[in-house]
């Protein structure tokens, strides 16, 4: 059984958020007649406390997009982004999401970043996302949304790597791209094993 899998699509995320994806409002159309063709949809939703630790205004001195290293590794410091109930955190107006049946929010512990839909940035403390899809029988995801080269990647890498056939859907994925990081993203997504398809041959 397959499930699409929708990242992020958050106003922050859109242009005119506090962490736009250039452009990243272009495919939510895409992924709303994708998430017509599916019987499971699935969204993931960043939901950060005030004062996350990944926020840049977090760390005296610091600006966005410097990094620092934390207890699980290297982080990226960020604008302050999708805070709590916020509408910077809300879903975007035009995404279709009265039939997901499921939102993971991530990145809601203060002390640690949350990329993936299955594991926060320490890579031991698990969303539930996995045993979710086992209960349900869904071995494949079709991966869309923001950002390629963030969010999503690290879904895709972890969900391969708890054992799910995992397909990005080229044109319903946009990225930030930090120093060419949305092509190193996509080496790094097809290195693992995702399969890159395009919402054309989903959708015919």
């Amino acid at each position: 059984m397959k499930a699409l899998l929708i990242v992020d699509v958050q106003n922050d995320f859109c242009p005119g958020g506090a962490l736009e994806v250039p452009n990243g409002d272009q495919i939510i159309p895409t992924i709303n007649k994708l998430s017509a063709q599916f019987d499971v949809v699935i969204q993931t939703q960043d939901w950060h406390p005030e004062g996350h630790s990944s926020f840049a205004s977090s760390h005296q001195g610091k600006e966005p997009f410097e990094t620092i290293e934390m207890p699980y590794g290297e982080q990226v410091l960020w604008p302050d982004h999708c805070v709590q109930g916020s509408q910077g955190a809300d879903f975007h107006a035009d995404l279709e999401t009265t039939r997901s049946q499921l939102i993971i929010r991530k990145g809601f512990r203060k002390d640690i970043d949350s990329y993936s839909a299955f594991y926060e940035n320490d890579d031991s403390t698990t969303t539930g996302l996995t045993g979710y899809l086992r209960e349900r029988n869904i071995d494949t995801l079709y991966a869309v949304g923001l950002a390629t080269d963030f969010c999503v990647k690290w879904s895709v890498v972890d969900g391969i790597k708890e054992g799910f056939n995992v397909f990005v859907v080229e044109d319903a994925v946009k990225g930030i791209d930090i120093e060419g990081s949305v092509d190193q993203a996509w080496e790094e997504m097809l290195e693992k094993g995702a399969q890159k398809v395009s919402s054309a041959d989903l959708l015919s």
